[in-house]
């Protein structure tokens, strides 16, 4: 049985990594607003929930289409100020950042999806996958999508 929960995240996270960059946020949008009543709890009690907090009202005073770019760059491991700093942040201080995105993508202060959007079939899929996870599972899942997100900071990044 551990096997083929390995193998699902696996597959997971594989099948997200095939998708586009916009794909792979909008699937974290889905993610958030269809768990949401069971992710809620976890996010905001987050030890580093401030830092998280801190990034997004940096975010937040943004223009709409600046703040997608930050989210694009972080979900892309580009190289600029806002994704360094996300980089450096503990794994549970991501899932509270993008937690804290969502419910600005809710308030109208996040640039939001597009009416619209739809997820590709494999995102759907993956959605599924989500779903049907326990909440620990989708948790771990999460978690293991937002760390790899944003860069290191580099030395001579000169932040």
């Amino acid at each position: 049985m551990t096997f083929t929960t390995v193998s699902a995240y696996d597959r997971g996270k594989e099948a997200l990594n095939g998708l586009s960059i916009d794909d792979q946020l909008g699937l974290l949008w889905f993610v958030y607003t269809e768990l949401g009543k069971s992710i809620t709890p976890a996010a905001p009690g987050a030890s580093g929930s401030e830092i998280a907090q801190g990034l997004f009202e940096q975010v937040k005073e943004l223009p709409h289409e600046e703040q997608l770019q930050v989210m694009r760059d972080i979900a892309s491991k580009g190289n600029s100020q806002l994704s360094r700093m996300y980089g450096s942040m503990s794994p549970e201080t991501k899932l509270a950042f993008w937690y804290f995105l969502a419910q600005g993508m809710d308030e109208g202060t996040i640039i939001p999806v597009p009416s619209d959007y739809e997820l590709p079939q494999e995102g759907k899929v993956l959605l599924g996958q989500i779903q049907s996870m326990d909440f620990q599972q989708q948790i771990d899942f999460l978690r293991g999508v937002v760390l790899p997100m944003g860069t290191d900071s580099a030395p001579s990044a000169g932040i």
